[in-house]
């Protein structure tokens, strides 16, 4: 597991039940993805830096904008999707140069896209399942790749267009999850066709959102009343595909001061489900029933990534 924090990077690992952290980068980063056998993580200053374990490899990456997001479409050898602000996407072989997707930046809906405070909008999460990618928008719903991010096109736009995190599962590749401004939206038909599942949701205002890696059923969603909302932030489960949610409360947070954002909840590839609130991190070991606080790092944590593969 990665963890970043706004000053460093650390790799968490459970070692037999005990918890183990190191610090591997003392810099910031603003995002990053765990690999099987190690990370990769995209730093403040536009470097990439690759984590493993005989030492970190950094690379520069030319792209326009700041880098919002990345993906992992393989790890060997490892190729990326890169997700920025303002939207570009940019695919790239580790080690070689960063290539804008042409195609991406010809879609006619691109004139639509904004953000409430007016500035650029941004690719804010990156998911595939197969050749399949999808890529929300910040603010401007979501779009999809049928071969590996080379061409796209905008998804069924039945939900909410303010979507904040994505989330699928090998078990079930055209099940697509969107946590979203007004709750979670399913699609079971890789997008064509949009379900709003809130029921047992006594706020809408989704941040994160994951799914257990064997179980496309089982998933994990954050919401609150708000983008500015304090003391509403909670998390929910659902093990029927979100048709109903449950408020998790068993070892968790009743609420919390902030909103849990995007890229604070996970699933790792046995199942485990991790929460970082603030400094702390949680970890469920019964797909998200019941939590312990496990670990807390020196300053709040931004981005907790468990490889899932």
């Amino acid at each position: 597991m990665i963890i970043l924090t706004e000053h460093s990077v650390y790799s968490v690992e459970d070692r037999g039940g005990r918890i183990v952290s190191d610090c591997v980068l003392e810099e910031r980063a603003v995002c990053g993805e765990a690999l099987a056998d190690g990370a990769v993580v995209a730093l403040a200053d536009g470097e990439l830096a690759m984590i493993k374990a005989d030492g970190v490899f950094r690379q520069k990456v030319d792209v326009a904008g700041r880098i919002n997001c990345l993906h992992v479409l393989f790890d060997d050898p490892l190729t990326l999707l890169i997700g920025t602000e303002p939207s570009h996407i940019y695919r790239i072989d580790y080690g070689q140069t960063a290539c804008l997707i042409q195609d991406f930046e010809e879609l006619s809906c691109r004139d639509d896209w904004y953000t409430p405070w007016g500035g650029p909008s941004a690719v804010r999460s990156l998911v595939h399942s197969g050749d399949r990618v999808y890529a929300d928008i910040h603010v401007g719903s979501i779009m999809r790749s049928d071969d590996r991010g080379d061409t796209w096109e905008p998804v069924n736009p039945e939900l909410n267009e303010d979507v904040h995190q994505l989330a699928i599962s090998d078990a079930a590749p055209n099940r697509i999850y969107a946590n979203t401004a007004e709750g979670v939206f399913v699609s079971d038909d890789g997008g064509d066709l949009w379900h709003h599942r809130v029921g047992g949701l006594p706020c809408l205002y989704g941040r994160a959102i994951s799914v257990h890696p064997a179980d496309s059923e089982c998933v994990l969603a954050t919401v609150s009343e708000g983008p500015h909302s304090s003391g509403s932030g909670r998390l929910f489960r659902s093990d029927n595909a979100g048709r109903s949610w449950m408020h998790v409360t068993d070892g968790f947070p009743t609420t919390t001061q902030d909103n849990i954002d995007t890229f604070r909840v996970c699933f790792d590839v046995e199942g485990n489900a991790w929460v970082a609130v603030e400094k702390t991190l949680y970890r469920s070991i019964d797909r998200g029933l019941s939590w312990e606080d496990i670990w807390t790092a020196p300053c709040n944590i931004s981005v907790v990534s468990c490889s899932s593969r």
